[in-house]
């Protein structure tokens, strides 16, 4: 669907560049490919910029936003638990997006922290992000940016977590610098101004929900005003507009797991609209929620089936702590005594006495062959969130 509407594209302002790196690091060659002006885009403003979409984009948009509306409401009525699991989901697939992958087992490891500075401890931030921006969502401003980027890149702290970026970044090329990237964002000098225009637009009133979240996300990505993390950043960012906005109002829905179906598209997408051509991440988002929706459906069916399956195989009432463990595993499906113990509110022999029951019915396993600091999980919640991720990644491609 080809945009025949206005929307503001991009401009470019030549900047001087000298290449930082020490001499001896860098070919005299490749040095001198990377000197001389370089071009950084200019962000156009668009908080008071005409948002008129074809018809057919916006019925998308309108079929997205009931579907979405429709299964937080399902998932709402269900059990709390799934969207502690959804949330996390998202965050996997927004990290994915960026080439960060790892199971459901290792995620829910570094949830423990374990002091793993893997890639799932780097998901572990994103879902701290996601919730950053979640409780932020009443009140989106700068300052809310820059917690939910704090809450994200906490452990690198080389990247300045909460801070605007203060040096020129670019997308593809070489470290050496930005003359050859695929694109050059704008220069940091303009950076918050274009944030304000952006938080400007981010409070209109006049844009559909999920309209409004795309555009706004593109725009943002364009800005990129940090050093890293703004992909994720970005698309938490997403999350927030939608919960403000009411479209959803118990959980997370895994757009991003949409997303990954198509990482090619997503980021052509992005470059239309930098073109001027809205369009594509319109009918993007949309297309990433409503795939994200059935992805979400069958997730809980899976963790539904579970349930019933130990239903079966419990053998204690309802109102025990046996019970309110099997509860926590749906949404933490690793766990160790310590952990338990806290959510479960009971003693140590209590809490012992109810992880022996799961597992004499299967519901859990020892994997860690330890004598102390054991953990247990539950393979029947993991090889559903594994599935999610991989029906989420079918049709990716890596992203860049």
């Amino acid at each position: 669907m080809a945009s025949d509407t206005a929307w503001p594209a991009i401009g470019w302002e030549a900047h001087p560049w000298r290449s930082t790196l020490p001499p001896e690091l860098v070919s005299r060659r490749l040095r001198e490919r990377h000197s001389g002006l370089y071009h950084a885009a200019v962000v156009p403003p668009i908080a008071t910029a005409d948002v008129a979409l074809p018809s057919a984009v916006l019925a998308l948009a309108d079929e997205a936003s009931v579907e979405i509306a429709r299964y937080d409401v399902e998932v709402g009525a269900g059990m709390a638990p799934f969207g502690a699991l959804l949330l996390r989901s998202e965050s996997a697939s927004s990290s994915q997006i960026e080439n960060l992958t790892s199971g459901a087992r290792a995620i829910a490891l570094a949830e423990l922290d374990d002091g793993s500075r893997s890639n799932a401890a780097r998901i572990v931030a994103n879902v701290r992000a996601m919730e950053a921006a979640i409780d932020l969502a009443d009140r989106l401003s700068a300052d809310a940016v820059l917690a939910m980027h704090a809450a994200l890149m906490a452990h690198d702290q080389e990247h300045s977590p909460g801070r605007w970026r203060d040096e020129q970044v670019w997308i593809g090329g070489t470290n050496v610098g930005p003359h050859e990237a695929a694109f050059v964002p704008p220069h940091h000098a303009r950076v918050r101004a274009a944030i304000d225009d952006l938080m400007t637009f981010v409070h209109r009133d006049d844009v559909p929900a999920l309209v409004h979240a795309a555009l706004a996300h593109a725009q943002f990505e364009t800005i990129h005003p940090f050093t890293d993390g703004n992909g994720r950043t970005g698309r938490a960012l997403i999350h927030a507009m939608l919960r403000a906005s009411g479209l959803t109002r118990n959980v997370t829905v895994p757009v991003s797991a949409g997303l990954l179906t198509d990482t090619d598209g997503y980021f052509a997408a992005l470059t239309a609209f930098r073109d001027g051509d809205p369009v594509p991440i319109v009918g993007a988002m949309a297309e990433a929620a409503l795939i994200a929706v059935g992805n979400g459906r069958q997730l809980t069916a899976d963790l539904d089936a579970a349930r019933d399956r130990w239903g079966a195989r419990i053998r204690a009432r309802r109102d025990s702590a046996v019970w309110r463990l099997a509860d926590l595993l749906v949404r933490q499906p690793v766990i160790d005594a310590a952990m338990a113990q806290s959510e479960l509110g009971t003693t140590s022999a209590n809490t012992h006495a109810a992880i022996r029951q799961l597992e004499e019915a299967g519901v859990i396993t020892e994997f860690s062959g330890r004598r102390r600091g054991r953990y247990w999980q539950a393979p029947e919640i993991l090889t559903a969130l594994d599935d999610f991720a991989a029906r989420a990644g079918r049709r990716g491609r890596p992203a860049r």
